[in-house]
C-alpha cells in the first residue's frame, strides 16, 4: 500500500517508514505543530509588548497620571505584566518590562499612575 504525505498528499517513495515526501514537507509540518503549541505564548508576548508600547507613549516624563479608559481604549490590558514592586506605603505597582502602573481611584474616577523603573526599586 502506498502512503501519502500528510502535508501535500503526494505519494511517498523510498523507505517503508518514511512519513513525508520531502524535507520541506517535514519542516512545514513541524513548524505548524510548534506554532499551534506556542500560540498562547505568542498571544501573551504580543499583549505585553502592546502594554509596554502604550505605557511608554503616555509616560514621557517618568511619572504621569492617565485616565484608565484612555489606556484601555488604546488596547492596554492590566492583567498582563512582567513583575511588580511594592512601595513603602504598601501600594503595588505592576510593570511591563521597565514601565509600571498603579490603579488609583479619585472622586469615583479610576486613573493609572505611570512610572519608569528606577534603581532604588531593585532592593
Amino acid at each position: 500500500m502506498m502512503k501519502k504525505c500528510p502535508v501535500c498528499d503526494t505519494l511517498i517513495t523510498g523507505r517503508s517508514d518514511k512519513k513525508y515526501c520531502s524535507a520541506y514537507c517535514k519542516s512545514a509540518q513541524q513548524y505548524e505543530k510548534r506554532k499551534q503549541e506556542e500560540d498562547e505564548y505568542y498571544k501573551i508576548d504580543r499583549q505585553l509588548k502592546t502594554n509596554r508600547k502604550i505605557l511608554k507613549a503616555y509616560n514621557k516624563s517618568g511619572l504621569s497620571t492617565v485616565r484608565k479608559e484612555k489606556l484601555l481604549a488604546e488596547g492596554f490590558n492590566p492583567k498582563f505584566f512582567t513583575h511588580y514592586w511594592k512601595n513603602t506605603k504598601g501600594q503595588v505597582y505592576l510593570f511591563c518590562y521597565e514601565y509600571g502602573f498603579l490603579l488609583l481611584k479619585e472622586n469615583q474616577k479610576e486613573k493609572y499612575i505611570l512610572v519608569k523603573w528606577q534603581k532604588y526599586m531593585e532592593v
